[in-house]
């Protein structure tokens, strides 16, 4: 098992935050060595030119926090991050189509987006949402991700009514048997809950960028948000 830091995406996602306080959080995320910070779309150059040199990548969300743009949206959107240089993309896929049973819809959503990702050798995880799925819900998405050639599925956008829980991630991955990395986020604020998820199979950890600390030396994050 490597270090936890090294399983960390350190969510910096806050709508309200400024320039120089996206500056700080993406610094002390650089301290612990995180594997990426997520940033907002806005922010995937600046992140770019402070972590260059380091081991921490950079991530960006898509269609975030709803999912609900049109599947060409979500391609364009895609193709601005990769140009703009993201290593990795999070998007969110169409949870209210999930739940209406839409598959095909679903399938197609996820397909445009892995278009755009994997001729530019950009990694592309798939937030759920799982706080408004059912664990059929959650077991089918995970296949379609299989099927559309995403490269990781990821519980929840932190930003919904919960985040990760062990049955959701228990079902990611049993049904991904291996084909797909699995990426639980959201309410993971101690080194024992990392650990948990990491013994479970997850190869990737969504966290707040405040909670690395701990993360690593151990303790509790606090923190009224989702991550």
């Amino acid at each position: 098992m490597e270090p936890v830091n090294r399983y960390l995406d350190a969510a910096i996602l806050k709508p309200e935050f400024s320039r120089d306080e996206v500056i700080a959080a993406i610094e002390e995320s650089l301290k612990w060595n995180t594997k990426t910070v997520c940033v907002r779309p806005c922010d995937v150059a600046l992140a770019r030119s402070r972590c260059e040199g380091s081991e921490t990548g950079v991530s960006c969300v898509l269609a975030f926090p709803h999912g609900s743009a049109p599947s060409p949206v979500k391609a364009a959107e895609a193709l601005n991050l990769v140009d703009q240089g993201a290593h990795e993309i999070d998007m969110v896929a169409n949870f209210g189509r999930i739940r209406s049973g839409d598959w095909a819809y679903v399938s197609d959503d996820i397909s445009a987006v892995v278009a755009v990702c994997k001729p530019a050798g950009v990694l592309l995880k798939v937030i759920f949402e799982v706080c408004y799925l059912s664990p059929k819900e959650i077991a089918r998405t995970t296949e379609i991700c299989v099927s559309c050639g995403a490269d990781f599925v990821k519980t929840s956008t932190g930003f919904g009514s919960g985040g990760a829980t062990e049955e959701a991630v228990r079902i990611m991955v049993d049904t991904s048997a291996g084909r797909i990395q699995v990426k639980p986020s959201g309410g993971i604020r101690d080194r024992a809950t990392a650990l948990k998820y990491i013994e479970m199979g997850a190869t990737r950890l969504g966290t707040n960028y405040t909670a690395s600390e701990v993360l690593v030396t151990g303790g509790t994050a606090s923190g009224k948000d989702g991550y």
